[in-house]
């Protein structure tokens, strides 16, 4: 955030009051009037990222690991972000796999990076080259790849309206950019991993 002062909660509840009253309802009628309140914690919920520093989170590593140098494959990561350009929801799922080079990290910290960047206003282009870029310069393995497959609703439940579609996007670093057989391999990985968002 810039030199601009940040909004009080005070304030980010009253511009929910008034986006209530431009949508055409009262925002002191029984139903709404904890609303305010209550959009005030989704947004903070939401948007938590921004007090996270993904980086400190791959931070404390492990180096007994006998040797092992083959790829590491967290699948499936459930993500929940908001696209920048409408603040409509991104609901998706990330692969997310490194190739150690003498240390590993604990899996959990591959999902926390993931939520870490998620819940910010996104697009997902960037998002996914902010997890790959951020697991490279932290953990400095032999390679990175991510992939991110989302429904985004801002072309899902509005404009367009094309209820069903996803957008795929891939980042890979290292070996797996270089080597095209340890591409494959986990390609293959994320095609054969079929559950649902």
């Amino acid at each position: 955030m810039d030199s601009e002062k940040k909004p009080t909660r005070a304030e980010v509840e009253h511009a929910v009051k008034t986006i209530i009253r431009w949508s055409g309802d009262d925002p002191a009628r029984d139903g709404l009037i904890e609303t305010p309140s209550r959009v005030t914690k989704a947004f903070e919920e939401w948007f938590r990222g921004y007090a996270e520093d993904p980086e400190a989170i791959l931070n404390k590593t492990f180096e007994e690991i006998e040797g092992y140098d083959e790829m590491i494959v967290l699948r499936g990561i459930r993500f929940e972000s908001h696209c920048e350009h409408h603040m409509a929801p991104i609901i998706g799922r990330a692969w997310v796999a490194y190739i150690p080079n003498g240390r590993v990290v604990g899996i959990s910290k591959l999902a926390r990076v993931v939520d870490a960047y998620a819940k910010r206003l996104q697009i997902q282009e960037k998002m996914t080259a902010q997890i790959a870029n951020t697991i490279q310069d932290v953990l400095q393995p032999q390679g990175v790849a991510v992939v991110l497959k989302a429904e985004h609703h801002c072309m899902t439940t509005r404009g367009v309206h094309k209820p069903g579609t996803d957008m795929v996007t891939s980042r890979m670093l290292g070996v797996f950019r270089d080597n095209p057989i340890t591409r494959q391999e986990f390609l293959a990985m994320v095609t054969e991993d079929t559950k649902p968002y």
